[in-house]
């Protein structure tokens, strides 16, 4: 009798293991592999039969539940230490993949599998690409040679880094975004906040409501951002955002996700601030991590003539919204999708937009 597979503890597997590719992707490190392995997987990705490293997938986790699994018998008529692949893979491995939309067939047992068909070398001659289908049973090979358990996650991350990595190569269209109340903004705001991003979605929304004020109130406004993890300190420039009138500093802001604490708020006096003779600098932090130390050393600064405040972007930015009305709530949704279209952005951000507006729409 063939092993099964405990499918919820297959998909919440795949779930764990995504949320640290993720962070993998945003930090742009990849995760460790033997670097004997790294071509196989490259060649594995690099061929646009998608049933292969699909297969793969479905064999790790199997793998990971049990290593007297034989990841080759991916049928269970096919021994006691078979396994049912192809409802791993209908149950937990495709909607998986679906649900993150990344790239994929609709099932690799479908299009290619068929009952009885082994992970062999014996099944080589009927591939219809017998070099990929190599680098796959290499692969599995090594799959099938692991049973510790910190090697058998290593494999599997790097395996699920390289799915997402096929979606960052992808086009993910945004979902737009369509007339909504405060309250529906309030919701919005908050998901984008608590998304991991690498600090870029704080920054996305507050130059969207700096663009939208601009509009609005038709100022003559030049308004510079900064990509993310940029040493603006050398650069000159103000903050992470610079809101200048005729080449001249008006204002500058820097937004952080982290504590601030005093001796931040003094590193960015001087080498931000004073040589750039700011008069006006916010900070978009989260209010209760600001220490009592830096609010006094911004006091002190205000006392020589350099406003530097403290604001939540979420407040702000509703705020913004509801003073400007019909017409400012439209133009900062066109600037906010703008934002999130831009070629840089990170496809798995693109998708929790996507997942975001699609939930708002649906309790609309």
């Amino acid at each position: 009798m063939a092993i099964d597979i405990d499918l919820k503890v297959a998909r919440a597997t795949l779930e764990e293991l995504f949320t640290s590719v993720q962070a993998d992707l945003l930090s742009q490190t990849a995760p460790p592999i033997p670097a004997v392995l790294a071509p196989a997987f490259d060649g594995l990705f690099a061929t646009n039969i998608q049933s292969y490293r699909e297969a793969l997938l479905g064999c790790a986790l199997a793998r990971l539940q049990n290593r007297t699994i034989n990841v080759r018998l991916p049928y269970a008529g096919q021994g006691e230490n078979a396994f049912n692949a192809r409802t791993l893979d209908e149950e937990a491995v495709n909607p998986f993949l679906q649900e993150h939309r990344i790239p994929s067939s609709r099932g690799p047992y479908l299009a290619m599998f068929r009952r009885n068909f082994r992970f062999e070398a014996s099944m080589r001659q009927g591939q219809r690409s017998k070099e990929a289908f190599d680098t796959f049973l290499a692969l599995i090979a090594a799959l099938q040679n692991r049973n510790d358990e910190a090697d058998l996650r290593a494999f599997t991350v790097y395996l699920l880094y390289k799915f997402a990595k096929l979606r960052e190569a992808a086009e993910v269209p945004l979902s737009r975004l369509q007339r909504i109340s405060l309250e529906q903004y309030e919701t919005l705001i908050g998901s984008l906040l608590t998304t991991p991003s690498g600090g870029r979605l704080p920054v996305v929304l507050v130059v969207a409501a700096f663009r939208t004020i601009k509009d609005f109130f038709g100022k003559d406004w030049a308004i510079e951002y900064q990509g993310i993890n940029v040493a603006d300190g050398a650069t000159g420039v103000g903050g992470d955002i610079t809101i200048k009138n005729e080449g001249r500093i008006i204002f500058a802001a820097e937004v952080t996700e982290r504590p601030l604490e005093r001796a931040r708020v003094v590193a960015t006096f001087n080498t931000k601030i004073a040589p750039n003779g700011i008069e006006d600098y916010l900070f978009f932090v989260p209010l209760n991590t600001l220490s009592p130390q830096a609010r006094q050393q911004a006091q002190q600064y205000f006392a020589q003539g350099h406003e530097v405040n403290f604001l939540e972007i979420k407040g702000w930015v509703l705020t913004s919204l509801a003073t400007m009305g019909k017409q400012g709530r439209k133009l900062f949704n066109a600037h906010l999708l703008a934002l999130m279209n831009d070629p840089t952005m990170p496809r798995q951000l693109k998708v929790a937009w996507n997942d975001y507006i699609a939930a708002l729409t649906s309790t609309a």
